[in-house]
Protein backbone atom coordinates (compact mmCIF):
# COMPACT_ATOMS: atom_id res chain seq x y z
CA UNK A 1 0.00 0.00 0.00
CA UNK A 2 2.50 2.26 -1.16
CA UNK A 3 -0.01 5.29 -1.99
CA UNK A 4 -1.86 5.60 1.06
CA UNK A 5 -3.27 9.23 1.84
CA UNK A 6 -2.49 9.80 -1.85
CA UNK A 7 -4.83 11.45 -3.95
CA UNK A 8 -5.15 11.16 -7.86
CA UNK A 9 -7.62 12.57 -10.20
CA UNK A 10 -8.33 10.19 -13.54
CA UNK A 11 -10.43 13.15 -16.40
CA UNK A 12 -12.34 11.37 -18.23
CA UNK A 13 -14.70 12.00 -21.46
CA UNK A 14 -16.53 10.59 -24.24
CA UNK A 15 -14.86 8.55 -26.22
CA UNK A 16 -11.83 7.61 -23.56
CA UNK A 17 -9.24 4.66 -24.11
CA UNK A 18 -10.34 1.64 -21.65
CA UNK A 19 -7.60 0.23 -20.90
CA UNK A 20 -5.56 4.06 -20.10
CA UNK A 21 -8.55 5.02 -17.63
CA UNK A 22 -9.41 1.42 -16.08
CA UNK A 23 -5.27 -0.08 -15.65
CA UNK A 24 -4.33 3.08 -13.80
CA UNK A 25 -7.71 3.41 -11.56
CA UNK A 26 -7.28 -0.12 -10.69
CA UNK A 27 -3.78 0.06 -10.16
CA UNK A 28 -3.50 2.76 -7.93
CA UNK A 29 -6.22 2.29 -5.55
CA UNK A 30 -4.15 -1.17 -5.62
CA UNK A 31 -1.37 1.04 -3.97
CA UNK A 32 -3.95 2.09 -1.43
CA UNK A 33 -4.63 5.99 -3.26
CA UNK A 34 -7.82 7.84 -3.00
CA UNK A 35 -8.64 7.67 -6.80
CA UNK A 36 -11.46 10.46 -8.48
CA UNK A 37 -12.89 10.61 -11.61
CA UNK A 38 -13.05 13.72 -13.22
CA UNK A 39 -15.36 14.16 -15.69
CA UNK A 40 -15.82 17.86 -17.51
CA UNK A 41 -19.38 17.58 -16.50
CA UNK A 42 -21.43 17.85 -20.08
CA UNK A 43 -22.73 14.59 -18.88
CA UNK A 44 -23.50 11.90 -15.96
CA UNK A 45 -21.88 8.92 -17.61
CA UNK A 46 -19.13 8.68 -20.65
CA UNK A 47 -18.50 5.79 -22.85
CA UNK A 48 -15.24 4.12 -23.82
CA UNK A 49 -14.42 3.73 -27.29
CA UNK A 50 -15.80 0.41 -27.40
CA UNK A 51 -19.05 1.50 -25.03
CA UNK A 52 -17.55 0.67 -21.78
CA UNK A 53 -19.36 3.31 -19.75
CA UNK A 54 -17.77 5.13 -16.16
CA UNK A 55 -19.24 7.74 -13.79
CA UNK A 56 -17.17 10.25 -12.44
CA UNK A 57 -17.33 11.08 -9.07
CA UNK A 58 -16.61 14.91 -9.58
CA UNK A 59 -16.39 17.66 -12.46
CA UNK A 60 -13.35 19.54 -13.08
CA UNK A 61 -14.89 22.73 -11.65
CA UNK A 62 -15.87 21.13 -8.70
CA UNK A 63 -11.78 20.28 -7.72
CA UNK A 64 -8.80 22.39 -7.28
CA UNK A 65 -5.28 21.23 -7.51
CA UNK A 66 -4.73 21.36 -3.74
CA UNK A 67 -6.97 18.11 -3.76
CA UNK A 68 -4.42 15.79 -5.89
CA UNK A 69 -1.45 14.54 -5.48
CA UNK A 70 -1.61 13.81 -9.12
CA UNK A 71 -3.59 14.23 -12.01
CA UNK A 72 -3.73 11.30 -15.04
CA UNK A 73 -4.98 12.30 -18.68
CA UNK A 74 -5.77 8.96 -20.28
CA UNK A 75 -5.54 8.77 -24.62
CA UNK A 76 -8.54 7.80 -26.46
CA UNK A 77 -10.96 10.66 -28.50
CA UNK A 78 -11.17 11.57 -25.03
CA UNK A 79 -8.62 14.44 -25.04
CA UNK A 80 -9.58 16.04 -28.06
CA UNK A 81 -13.10 16.97 -25.71
CA UNK A 82 -11.04 17.36 -22.62
CA UNK A 83 -9.22 19.87 -24.27
CA UNK A 84 -12.42 22.36 -24.84
CA UNK A 85 -12.61 22.63 -21.19
CA UNK A 86 -11.11 25.66 -19.58
CA UNK A 87 -11.58 24.08 -15.79
CA UNK A 88 -9.86 21.03 -16.87
CA UNK A 89 -7.27 23.16 -18.73
CA UNK A 90 -6.87 24.87 -15.42
CA UNK A 91 -6.52 22.02 -13.00
CA UNK A 92 -3.82 20.38 -15.26
CA UNK A 93 -2.00 23.65 -15.13
CA UNK A 94 -2.18 24.40 -11.50
CA UNK A 95 -1.30 20.95 -10.30
CA UNK A 96 1.80 20.80 -12.46
CA UNK A 97 2.64 24.13 -11.31
CA UNK A 98 2.10 22.93 -7.60
CA UNK A 99 5.00 20.51 -8.37
CA UNK A 100 2.53 17.97 -8.23
CA UNK A 101 2.72 14.84 -10.99
CA UNK A 102 0.68 15.57 -14.07
CA UNK A 103 0.76 12.40 -16.16
CA UNK A 104 -0.56 11.61 -19.63
CA UNK A 105 -0.60 8.69 -21.99
CA UNK A 106 -1.48 8.32 -25.74
CA UNK A 107 -3.63 11.25 -26.89
CA UNK A 108 -3.53 12.80 -23.27
CA UNK A 109 -0.25 15.35 -24.84
CA UNK A 110 -3.10 17.14 -26.68
CA UNK A 111 -4.53 18.18 -22.87
CA UNK A 112 -0.85 18.95 -22.17
CA UNK A 113 -0.09 20.66 -25.37
CA UNK A 114 -3.64 22.97 -24.84
CA UNK A 115 -2.60 23.38 -20.76
CA UNK A 116 0.80 25.62 -21.82
CA UNK A 117 2.89 23.33 -20.18
CA UNK A 118 5.33 21.67 -22.18
CA UNK A 119 7.58 24.42 -23.36
CA UNK A 120 10.92 22.87 -22.95
CA UNK A 121 9.91 19.38 -21.71
CA UNK A 122 11.09 16.54 -22.65
CA UNK A 123 8.03 14.23 -23.64
CA UNK A 124 6.56 11.16 -25.24
CA UNK A 125 2.81 10.55 -26.52
CA UNK A 126 1.21 8.65 -29.57
CA UNK A 127 3.05 9.40 -32.42
CA UNK A 128 0.28 10.68 -34.35
CA UNK A 129 0.25 13.75 -32.50
CA UNK A 130 4.02 14.22 -32.37
CA UNK A 131 3.77 17.30 -34.10
CA UNK A 132 1.34 18.82 -31.56
CA UNK A 133 3.36 17.57 -28.77
CA UNK A 134 6.52 20.03 -30.70
CA UNK A 135 4.49 22.71 -31.81
CA UNK A 136 3.68 23.73 -28.17
CA UNK A 137 7.48 23.51 -27.67
CA UNK A 138 8.29 20.23 -26.70
CA UNK A 139 11.33 17.79 -27.24
CA UNK A 140 9.18 14.47 -28.40
CA UNK A 141 11.11 11.10 -27.99
CA UNK A 142 9.82 7.68 -28.21
CA UNK A 143 10.07 5.56 -25.54
CA UNK A 144 7.65 3.87 -23.38
CA UNK A 145 7.62 6.15 -20.44
CA UNK A 146 9.33 9.64 -20.15
CA UNK A 147 9.63 11.37 -16.82
CA UNK A 148 10.59 15.46 -17.28
CA UNK A 149 10.38 16.67 -13.65
CA UNK A 150 6.73 16.38 -12.48
CA UNK A 151 5.63 15.78 -15.99
CA UNK A 152 5.07 11.94 -17.10
CA UNK A 153 4.22 10.33 -20.29
CA UNK A 154 3.70 7.51 -22.01
CA UNK A 155 2.69 6.31 -26.13
CA UNK A 156 0.07 3.71 -26.10
CA UNK A 157 -1.66 0.92 -23.57
CA UNK A 158 1.05 -1.28 -23.91
CA UNK A 159 3.15 0.79 -22.22
CA UNK A 160 0.90 1.13 -19.19
CA UNK A 161 3.19 -0.80 -16.95
CA UNK A 162 5.78 1.28 -16.80
CA UNK A 163 3.81 4.32 -16.95
CA UNK A 164 2.37 3.40 -13.33
CA UNK A 165 5.31 2.50 -11.92
CA UNK A 166 7.00 5.34 -12.72
CA UNK A 167 3.89 7.66 -11.13
CA UNK A 168 3.90 5.44 -8.36
CA UNK A 169 7.73 6.13 -8.10
CA UNK A 170 7.04 9.99 -8.06
CA UNK A 171 4.44 10.06 -6.36
CA UNK A 172 6.60 8.20 -3.33
CA UNK A 173 9.45 10.45 -3.71
CA UNK A 174 6.88 12.92 -2.49
CA UNK A 175 6.31 11.39 0.68
CA UNK A 176 10.11 11.13 1.13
Amino acid sequence: MSLKGKRVGILVEQGYNEFEVWYPFYRFKEEGADVKVIGTGSSDTYESKVGLPIRPDVTADQVSAGEFDAVIIPGGWAPDYLRRYDSVLKLVRDVYQKNKVVASICHGGWVLASSGILKGKRVTCFFAIKDDVRNAGAEYVDQEVVRDGNLITSRKPEDLPAFCREIIGALNEMSR
